[in-house]
């Protein structure tokens, strides 16, 4: 008697999973997501076979992007898949943690798969085209907003370009006072070098002339 209970409570244990599993994972259904791996594609030669250790490693995957996005305990079991082909397609549906009879919404999953779909895809050194979600597209990373805002930096560079004119030209306006300054004092040089040469050339030629006034009254003295 004690026998026939273990072999039907082992029966409801390992049986009755399995077939709540097959009643709730149906292609196309509602809540049900479709997946599509090329192994080969990606990565030719050196290409892994899709096999239950990969099967366990994709259901950690979805359940750590679950937990991550719904912040609930989603384990292993909650990762049920369905219809699966050689061609490495297959269907799976998220149960809630809660109650494994009911099915998470697919618009949770959607945001799930989206917002760690790189994590999920370096799981398994795909992409997002090897490893497709079928009809589930990868949200665009946040633009990367700078520490310095760039109403300040656009600022801070016209201030610059304002003080580099400012600094040019004060420069050249006393560059060019030194300049006139020199020139200045360059032409007074020259004035003076050309008078004291004109002194010069007056002083020899008065000393050249002969004054007739005195000669004759020294010639009227003698008589």
């Amino acid at each position: 008697m004690l026998k026939r209970i273990f072999l039907v409570i082992c029966f409801l244990v390992i049986c009755l999973p399995s077939a709540l599993a097959a009643q709730l994972c149906i292609p196309n259904a509602p809540e049900a997501c479709q997946v599509r791996l090329s192994i080969k594609t990606a990565l030719g030669e050196k290409a892994y076979e899709w096999n239950e250790h990969e099967k366990f490693l994709f259901r950690a995957a979805m359940a750590f992007a679950m937990r991550k996005h719904k912040e609930q305990e989603f384990s292993l079991s909650d990762i049920i898949l369905c219809n699966e082909t050689v061609r490495v397609s297959f269907w799976f549906v998220v149960t809630s943690p809660l109650n494994p009879s009911v099915l998470v919404e697919r618009k949770d999953i959607e945001k799930a798969v989206s917002k760690f779909r790189h994590r999920i895809n370096g799981a398994f050194l795909l992409s997002d085209t090897t490893l497709e979600f079928v009809n589930i597209y990868p949200t665009l990373a946040a633009p990367v907003v700078p520490n310095t805002p760039p109403w300040l930096i656009v600022f801070g560079v016209v201030i610059g370009l304002i003080g580099a004119g400012i600094v040019f030209l004060l420069t050249s306006t006393i560059v060019q006072k030194r300049r006139k300054k020199q020139q200045k004092a360059e032409e007074g040089d020259e004035d003076i070098e050309e008078l004291e040469a004109k002194t010069v050339e007056n002083g020899s030629t008065s000393e050249g002339v002969y004054n007739t006034t005195f000669s004759d009254d020294d010639r009227f003295t003698q008589m």
